[in-house]
């Protein structure tokens, strides 16, 4: 007795394909195509930089300051943190400006352009 083979060749046989009634117009985007977008560049206006040894027993600090008003305690808490590992050294959060300990204001200015800020000063 001589079975009947089945074709897999991908051809159309007896058997019709259950997705071929399908169609992709309409469908979101999957998780690949949402990361091979550009992340645009944020604008969060403008901050200054200066560089300050006074009162500090001869250390130097990098302070960033001029943050505009819709930035919340808590997101110059956030942005000291990441330019705190960003740039590699201690710093601290006084009011609405940043301190960074060290004189590196190439790094720091660096880090807040390409957070998306115009930076002036040092």
């Amino acid at each position: 007795m001589k079975r009947e083979r089945i074709d897999t060749s991908g051809r159309q046989g007896a058997m019709q394909s259950p997705f071929a009634s399908l169609e992709i117009a309409g469908l979101a985007d999957g998780p690949e195509a949402e990361a091979a977008k550009p992340e645009p560049v944020r604008k969060n206006g403008r901050v200054v930089l200066r560089r300050e040894k006074a009162e500090r027993g001869g250390k130097t600090v990098v302070v960033v300051s001029g943050f505009e008003g819709h930035f919340s305690g808590g997101a110059i808490e956030e942005f000291a943190r990441q330019a705190r590992q960003a740039c590699g050294c201690g710093g601290t959060v006084r009011g609405r400006e940043i301190e960074l300990q060290g004189d590196n204001p190439q790094r720091v200015r660096a880090f807040f352009e390409k957070a998306g800020f115009r930076v002036a000063g040092v």
